[in-house]
């Protein structure tokens, strides 16, 4: 690992939970002023919660890694023994601390949820107008000037890192997919009005604000910025050259610092031309997240009552997509999802009644087909003059219907069999016909694709309402095994109920 990264070693180590604590337990002892600690007062300090063994050892590493610095502890020795044992002091390193606070501003990081602080927007108000009555003044007090400034800083830092962290959690908020239908409608009713109070004091401390910025600029706030300047340039320290003005120096930056930080608060709340002022976007944002949320709301209402959910499907077939194991899966799935089968149209010569071509057959592969220089150049295969003699397509009618009643005999023969009286295992089914099987396809296919996450069981009905099922997932890690004279269809075992919802109608006419 490289070496300006070792110091974070240990977060990554076996022990790492003792690790942190350690470090911790340094972190605290030099917020109350204590910079060196024995093993002892690290034991102590983490309330005996590890052996003093396990903390010396992991001293040791954290020194080897650069998080700690050890120095011999002289202060006990009181005999040639106790000089030649190894006793150190500990103290956080330079590098050691940088590591925990990088750690502890990505804790609070995760664990922000921000806020839209209405209240921030009173007292920046209230601050600017202590400003502007400071900047009357030929010879205003550095001293609140300074304070006054150093307030109004972190008030807005504060005030815009919070509102970035709001509207980025309610954005993740307003795209989960899996919420708690209930929790969420609760949830939406308190962020709205949430929303509508602060977009309300927004719209009218904001506007107070942007005057008071520009009647601050009118009475010279580039001389408060300068007497900010000069204040924390009083304290700094002698430079490398001693012909150097370090209070000159330190003052030139300090300037440039506040300029930028007054640039970066006025375009916040004051917008400049084909630059709108962030107060602005964030209001249009806040009031975009009201209309976001209603819609999520009406989306789980209607799953909730039962009504198709485009997105759901589309989610569900790309993940059918991502995990087909061969492109021919792939184009079976796309033909089966969008029935974008292959065509062969008929046409009306003599020729191509006589030429029987198969729907299956792609046209790399079929016989070409002569087109009309007439259809070409007039788009109509009509020829003016005596109209063509009209072609009796009796045999083709009785083959059409002939085949229509042999595939409802097929349907309605594995609907039969398909048809359950109990639940039954998936497994138990054993062997199908291919009319059989394409049709239990159809009913896993809208049964997985109807189902909720963290539901169970799952019951839907066939678009045409021929046909319902009832799944049920199992635990017990049983898989399935469906013959067919295709091959055999394996998958996770489910419990199954099928219902062949014609039968009833049938039942209910002869009655």
């Amino acid at each position: 690992m490289d070496a300006d990264f070792t110091p974070f070693s240990y977060l990554t180590a076996p022990n790492e939970r003792l690790y942190r604590a350690v470090m911790d337990t340094f972190v605290q002892a030099k917020r109350r002023f204590t910079v060196h600690l024995r093993p002892e007062d690290v034991r102590e300090s983490m309330g005996h919660a590890a052996e003093l063994p396990a903390i010396s050892d992991a001293l040791t590493r954290l020194v080897e890694w650069g998080n700690l610095r050890a120095d011999p502890d002289t202060s006990r020795v009181t005999t040639v023994e106790d000089f030649h044992r190894s006793r150190f002091l500990y103290q956080l390193t330079t590098r050691g601390e940088a590591v925990e606070q990088a750690v502890t501003a990505y804790d609070e990081a995760l664990g922000r949820r921000g806020a839209l602080q209405a209240v921030a927007l009173m007292d920046i108000s209230t601050q600017l107008r202590a400003l502007a009555e400071l900047a009357e003044h030929d010879d205003p007090d550095p001293a609140k000037v300074h304070l006054l400034l150093r307030g109004l800083v972190d008030r807005f830092t504060d005030l815009a890192g919070n509102a970035q962290a709001f509207m980025g959690s309610l954005q993740r908020t307003i795209d989960l997919h899996d919420a708690d239908p209930e929790v969420f409608r609760a949830y939406k009713d308190r962020l709205i009005d949430y929303l509508e109070r602060f977009i309300k004091d927004l719209v009218s401390t904001g506007a107070e604000i942007a005057e008071r910025v520009g009647e601050l600029e009118r009475r010279g706030v580039d001389a408060l910025l300068d007497i900010a300047a000069w204040r924390e340039a009083e304290d700094a320290a002698p430079g490398a050259v001693e012909d150097d003005d370090p209070r000159k120096a330190e003052f030139d930056r300090g300037r440039r610092l506040w300029a930028e930080r007054w640039q970066g608060f006025r375009a916040w709340f004051v917008s400049a031309p084909h630059h709108p002022s962030q107060a602005k976007l964030l209001r249009a944002q806040a009031r975009a997240a009201i209309p976001q949320m209603l819609q999520v709301v009406a989306v789980l209402n209607e799953r909730r009552a039962g009504r198709s959910d485009r997105s759901a499907d589309f989610r569900a077939l790309a993940r059918w997509f991502a995990v087909a194991p061969s492109e021919d899966d792939l184009h079976r799935l796309w033909r089966a999802s969008f029935g974008l089968n292959a065509a062969r149209h008929l046409s009306v010569t003599a020729e191509s009644l006589e030429e029987s071509v198969s729907a299956q057959t792609p046209w790399a592969g079929a016989p070409p087909l002569v087109i009309s220089p007439r259809l070409r150049r007039t788009g109509s295969y009509e020829r003016r003059g005596k109209p063509s003699r009209v072609v009796d397509r009796s045999d083709q009618r009785r083959y059409l219907a002939e085949l229509a009643r042999q595939q409802a005999t097929e349907a309605a023969a594995a609907r039969a069999a398909l048809a359950t009286t109990h639940p039954t295992r998936l497994s138990d089914l054993d062997q199908l016909d291919p009319a059989a099987f394409r049709c239990f396809l159809a009913l896993l296919g809208d049964a997985l694709a109807a189902r909720v996450p963290g539901r169970r069981t799952v019951e839907t009905a066939t678009s045409d309402g021929t046909m319902s099922v009832r799944l049920t997932a199992l635990d017990d890690g049983r898989r399935a095994e469906i013959r067919t004279p295709q091959g055999i269809f394996r998958g996770p075992d489910h419990l199954v109920e099928i219902a062949d919802l014609t039968a009833a109608d049938v039942v209910e006419q002869s009655a």
